[in-house]
């Protein structure tokens, strides 16, 4: 850890003894006031992830940085906690769930070996049993959420022997969809396409690929694309809603061409 490091984070904390005490707004913030602007802030992180935009990211997590900050000088004005005890549980819970880098634990199976352990340790903190997938937050966005119910899963074995076996289950899912489609059912269609939605963000799991971070570079991808289309039929005098769908879909195609990622 350098100077400067220590320096900044030190600066940082008096800034913020700073804020509390003379700036009105920074006076009446709340942990209930501040969450909405700490999932915002979280959100442009991540956003700034998927642009592979560094010095986004240095800036975000900076913006980040700053709430955890304010969220510790709130406790410890409570006399709940301070930035110490905040650091102290980290740093104690990390050591304790890292017993191959910190113990004589030994590794074998990699990174997933890894993350079984992490789960086992996790649930052997608690003197009384706690349910494998209480830790799952209610709030998270649907697909992120169906993600870390499969992770938590796996850490206690409940998952397939092979990634390849999902498949069977990805299509079984989709016939049952079909069935559903054809009978009408619009309550019945909402649980079968659930289902679907849950197996394919299951096989993205199982072949190591962010299903949240894929669908939106599709969701960019799309855009990128329906915004050439339509700025080439600006460009031609002509409106999109007076134009056939396979008078759009030749524009589509050489948007394509254009914008191959």
């Amino acid at each position: 850890m350098t100077e400067k490091t220590i320096s900044e984070f030190s600066r940082l904390l008096s800034i913020m003894d700073e804020l509390r005490e003379k700036c009105p707004w920074d006076q009446k913030q709340t942990n209930q006031s501040l969450r909405k602007l700490t999932i915002e802030e979280t959100y442009e992180l991540a956003d700034a992830i998927l642009k592979d935009d560094n010095d986004a990211i240095r800036k975000e997590l900076g913006d980040l940085m700053l709430h955890i900050v304010f969220y510790a000088k709130i406790g410890s004005e409570k006399g709940l906690f301070d930035m110490g005890d905040v650091l102290e549980s980290i740093n104690t819970k990390l050591v304790y769930r890292h017993p191959h880098v910190f113990g004589d634990v030994s590794v074998t199976r990699g990174a997933r070996e890894v993350e079984e352990n992490w789960e086992k340790l996790k649930m052997n903190e608690h003197s009384e049993y706690k349910p494998v997938l209480s830790g799952v937050p209610a709030s998270l966005p649907a697909t992120v959420k169906a993600n870390r119910i499969q992770e938590k899963v796996r850490g206690v074995g409940f998952d397939w022997d092979s990634r390849e076996q999902i498949w069977d289950k990805v299509t079984e899912e989709l016939d049952e969809l079909k069935k559903e489609v054809a009978a009408g059912s619009k309550i019945d269609m909402e649980a079968e396409l659930g289902d679907l939605f849950f197996s394919v963000i299951n096989a993205a799991r199982l072949y190591e690929i962010d299903p949240e971070a894929a669908l939106e570079k599709t969701n960019r991808k799309f855009i990128r694309r329906f915004n050439y289309l339509e700025k080439q039929t600006l460009a031609k005098g002509l409106s999109l809603r007076d134009m056939t769908l396979d008078e759009m879909n030749i524009i589509w195609e050489e948007a394509k061409q254009f914008d191959r990622d």
